[in-house]
């Protein structure tokens, strides 16, 4: 589903702070920070980093887009060298380093604390399945 640019303009007006989260925190936004706090990287080697996380990997339509939307929140920085073949190298900026900090923060604690989130969820899904047969 596109979004219009009215659309995207009326979202900014109502709630500037959570379109900006939302953009940091996207499925991608997370990966392309944590992995621009290591150093620049170009397209193709930022893409084939982030792919190696598991899952499917990004395309290449997808990683534009996140570039895009993190450079406009003045996040990442977009490097356009004037050689042949072009060159384009994408960096943090401060503010982007200092979302990244943060982001990266958290997918450590989800890393540290992912035996527990297993347990909890092994302890609901049984109380739910409990629940159900005595219903």
């Amino acid at each position: 589903m596109a979004v219009s640019e009215r659309q995207l303009a009326d979202a900014e007006a109502l709630c500037p702070h959570r379109l900006v989260l939302e953009h940091v925190t996207s499925r991608w936004g997370v990966l392309v920070l944590i992995q621009l706090l290591d150093r620049p990287y170009r397209f193709s080697e930022l893409r084939r980093a982030i792919s190696g996380f598991g899952g499917r990997g990004v395309s290449e339509k997808m990683l534009t887009q996140t570039l895009q939307t993190l450079e406009r929140d003045g996040l990442v920085h977009r490097d356009a060298k004037p050689v042949i073949p072009p060159r384009v190298d994408y960096s943090l900026t401060g503010l982007g380093r200092e979302a990244a900090e943060q982001v990266r923060a958290l997918a450590q604690w989800t890393h540290d604390r992912m035996g527990e989130v297993g347990k909890a969820r092994l302890a609901y899904d049984e109380a739910r399945d409990a629940r159900s047969r005595a219903s």
